[in-house]
């Protein structure tokens, strides 16, 4: 399998349990990276939040963002008026999710560990009651 359709079975998997809440719903934005416009892979909300997510899959070790993909996210929040989120799940992990200003800056990019997801990353459970 592809590692893009890997990234979007790992993006359906996600609004499928937002869609299983009875409060949340989300979608998919198909071609979020190959837009010329900020936009994350997922939008999800109930009454009172609006999430923008950047999804992430891989098999172990550290996952890596430029400074321009948190930019990027950052930028469409802000005007979109969402919450900015990544998500992150390791092979046979659950989500975690994390706020851009919580992942350790590396100076030349960004990165989520195996120890940032056991000491910050929030399970989706804790995310949709936050």
């Amino acid at each position: 399998m592809s590692r893009k359709a890997k990234g979007t079975r790992a993006e359906r998997e996600l609004i499928h349990m937002f869609w299983q809440t009875e409060d949340w719903s989300a979608h998919r934005i198909a071609g979020s990276g190959s837009n010329k416009y900020p936009s994350p892979d997922i939008i999800s909300g109930n009454n009172n939040r609006i999430l923008a997510i950047e999804c992430k899959t891989l098999k172990k070790g550290k996952k890596y963002f430029n400074s321009e993909e948190i930019k990027q996210l950052i930028i469409f929040c802000n005007k979109f008026g969402a919450e900015p989120w990544l998500a992150i799940r390791f092979d046979h992990k659950p989500w975690h999710f994390f706020k851009p200003e919580e992942l350790e800056n590396t100076g030349s990019c960004f990165a989520i560990s195996q120890d940032l997801i056991k000491n910050k990353g929030m399970t989706f459970q804790k995310l949709i009651i936050y």
